[in-house]
């Protein structure tokens, strides 16, 4: 049993509806528009978005006991939340009971409901991501042997230390065998220029 100071709730919604809705056509995606009259919802209620230490699911509960009526795991390799195609304010869920799966159409009243839902949803799989990230680099690393790093080669030419570039193909170069010499002290005016920037692909008419 899970203590109460790992579960967070972090998002809640007290203006969520949900709608039975037809079979997904092949290849296409879902439209609220399908779901019949959207003034009356198969149910009404709250949502919470529940994280633990053992990730984050949907329970949408009743507004006055806190029944639930659905619960959706979320993950963020196979998400169980799609956006329709007609509509910011709903989307569909999947949920299972007991290895079988339905999808629930889901509604927001307010569009900053269904902005915040949406915005949780993305914030929790990048947290999630960065974890399982650090947890394969933290495996990869004890499974090779540890080499420590030395201290980083220093390659920056020090005050007045020069060097010199050959240039193959000259036999007799103009000064003493070697190209110009580059120092670290030279002026300014042997600057290489640089290039302008190309010129813009847009056209004022």
């Amino acid at each position: 049993m899970e203590s109460f100071d790992e579960i967070e709730s972090i998002f809640h919604s007290s203006s969520p509806t949900v709608y039975r809705i037809p079979p997904r056509v092949a290849n296409e995606g879902y439209r609220a528009n399908d779901w019949g009259d959207l003034a009356s919802p198969l149910w009404k209620g709250r949502l919470r978005i529940i994280e633990t230490s053992k990730g984050a699911a949907l329970h949408l509960e009743d507004s006055q006991t806190g029944e639930l009526f659905a619960k959706a795991d979320y993950d963020p390799t196979k998400p169980s939340v799609e956006a329709v195609l007609d509509s910011s304010r709903y989307f569909v869920i999947r949920v299972e009971d007991g290895g079988r799966k339905a999808y629930i159409g889901l509604g927001f009243a307010e569009r900053t409901d269904s902005f915040d839902f949406n915005v949780t949803l993305q914030d929790y799989t990048k947290r999630a991501r960065s974890l399982l990230n650090a947890a394969t680099t933290s495996e990869e690393q004890a499974a090779s042997p540890h080499v420590p790093a030395g201290p980083k080669a220093d390659y920056s030419l020090k005050e007045g230390q020069t060097f010199s570039i050959s240039i193959p193909g000259r036999s007799k170069p103009a000064t003493s065998g070697t190209a110009n010499i580059i120092s670290s002290n030279s002026s300014s005016s042997g600057a290489i220029p640089l290039l302008p920037p190309p010129p813009s692909s847009t056209k004022k008419r």
